[in-house]
Formats: structure tokens, sequence, C-alpha cells
């Protein structure tokens, strides 16, 4: 339980997370006469601020970047009435009605609603270069970048059916893509190894490491190792135009887990076929923090939109 409390207000809905699950979800209840709160998170507008150009968002026939559509989406929810506030969630109770929310500066807001969309993290290597060549040539999503490498060569680092499912997916596009594993198999499903193994255009790389990525403006190459540490080690370098990782994702959902039931992963497991509905009346989740498998915006967006209608419909059945 939360004491001293230092309440700073309530609200109908509170929703945490601003990419396009929480801006949506705040449009939705805005409209609703819910009077939302928003609380942007650490990154405000979520994963899509660090892409470039977006070009499978319907509307924009010429793309979009991805500042600028979640800027467009933070701004449309202002201006039907959302409250957007900055701030992250350190602390929640959901032990009972008004649920309490702690934020990073010490205020709690009751909620008679609550709505997570606070997203998931890309895993990454950790290498400095991954930093540095963020949208010009690094990228965590094929399905997202991908059409950027059209009859280029890229990388794709993982093993598991996700690693698989990408370098297939990039191979109907690119020249060529190595598959970077780390270990001397594939952890992926059989059918899954079969294709991946069967397809002309994906070496893959067993027994490697990424070292470092290297180029002038962009991604040129890699510096990779096979068999590091051992006596045949060997250091040599691949010329690449685009760098993609696919070793999972780490959603945010810490903060919740003692009242929310999620995976081993940590994603929330939803409580019935809405996708958004959970076991704690009047909590809802949205966006990629509740989806292991599509993690585009525009299915976001979508369960934004389902989150704040079943809200909506939650404190209808309560007045």
């Amino acid at each position: 339980m939360i004491k001293n409390v230092d309440i700073m207000n309530s609200t109908k809905c509170l929703i945490i997370g601003s990419g396009p699950a929480g801006y949506t979800a705040a449009i939705y209840a805005s409209r609703a006469n819910l009077s939302p709160v928003l609380i942007e998170g650490m990154q405000p507008g979520g994963q899509l601020t660090q892409t470039t150009v977006i070009e499978n968002f319907p509307g924009f026939p010429h793309g979009i970047t991805g500042p600028e559509l979640m800027e467009n989406m933070r701004q449309q929810a202002i201006n039907v009435g959302a409250d957007v506030r900055s701030g992250s969630v350190v602390e929640v109770d959901f032990e009972s009605l008004p649920y309490k929310v702690t934020l990073d500066d010490g205020k709690v807001i009751e909620a008679e609603t609550v709505i997570i969309a606070t997203g998931a993290a890309a895993k990454y290597l950790g290498l400095s270069d991954e930093i540095k060549y963020q949208g010009m040539g690094v990228s965590a999503c094929a399905t997202c970048d991908g059409f950027f490498y059209r009859k280029k060569i890229v990388a794709v680092v993982g093993g598991g059916d996700t690693a698989c499912e990408e370098a297939n997916y990039l191979a109907s596009l690119a020249a060529k893509v190595y598959l970077i594993v780390r270990k001397p198999y594939l952890r992926a499903s059989k059918a899954m190894q079969d294709r991946t193994l069967a397809n002309p255009k994906i070496e893959v790389l067993f027994e490697h490491n990424t070292e470092g990525l290297f180029g002038e403006n962009g991604v040129e190459g890699a510096h990779v190792v096979y068999r590091k540490g051992e006596a045949d080690e060997k250091r040599y370098d691949i010329a690449i135009d685009g760098f993609f990782l696919a070793i999972g994702h780490k959603p945010n959902s810490d903060v919740f887990k003692k009242y929310l039931k999620t995976d081993e992963t940590g994603f929330f497991v939803p409580a019935d076929e809405s996708g958004v509905k959970t076991l704690v009346p009047g909590i809802f989740v949205a966006g990629d923090v509740a989806d292991p498998h599509y993690r585009q915006a525009i299915n976001a967006a979508a369960s934004g939109c389902r989150a704040a209608m079943e809200a909506e419909r939650y404190l209808s059945s309560k007045a």
C-alpha cells in the first residue's frame, strides 16, 4: 500500500504511456468525456520517435517521420481535451478504488480506471555503435524498415523464431541477408529453421558475435568474430547496409507485476478476447506491452482505441 501520499488530483481515466496506444486511448477517452490524464513516461512518443520515415501507417501517401507522427497524435489528444503531463510511474496501488499511481516527483494521481500503454523496448547488444547508428542503419523492426533496404545487404542478429522470420522477410527485399547467430544452432522451430537454411539469400553465421559497426554516414559494415575466445577464433568484417536486432523485446511492465498477470517474458496477458481487459476491474492494457507478436504502430493504436472504449463501458456500468 502507498502511504503518506501527496494527492495531486484525481481522474476518471489515467493513461500511462505516450506511444500510438497511449495517445489513441487519450483521443477516444477525451471524446467520451472521461477527461483523461496521460503520463508520457521516460520516452514521450515511445519507440516511434527513434524511427525515420514511416511508410506503412495509413493516411500518409508520402510517408511521415516517427517524431512527426507522434507529435501529431499528441497534439490531437490535447486538442480534444486530454491532459498530457510529463513524468514516469514508479509505484502503483491497485488494491482498491480509487487506484493510486505514484510519479517520479512523488505526486500521486487517483484514478477510477487506468490504461497501461507503456510499450516494450527492443533488446540491444550493448554496443556503442548501436546508438551511434540509430536511424542510420540500425533497426529493431524489419517490418518497419526493411523497405529501405531493397536490393541491399543486411544483417540480422538472433537465432530464434523472430530472427528467422525477420531474416526471411528481409530476404524478400534485400540482395543478401547475414543471420548472425551466437550459438552453433538455431533456437527457432524446426519448420522455421528449415525455411531459413533453405533460403538461398540467407547466409547463417553460426558461433559469431558482433563486435562493432562502421561507416561514414551510416552503417557500411560490421566487425564480427567467429568462435570468440577459442583456439580457432577469427575476426573479420562484413559489408552491410543495415543491421537488424532480433534478440527480443522487454515489455515495460515491472512496476505493475504485483497486480497484473504477465507471461514469462513480462508481456501482459489479457483476460479475454478484447485483448485489453485485465483481471483487475477498471485496469486495461494496450499496445506493445501486451503484444509479443505484431509490434506495429497501427495495431497499438487500435488497441488504445479498444482500451478507451472498454474503460468508458466500465465506468458507465458503475454509474
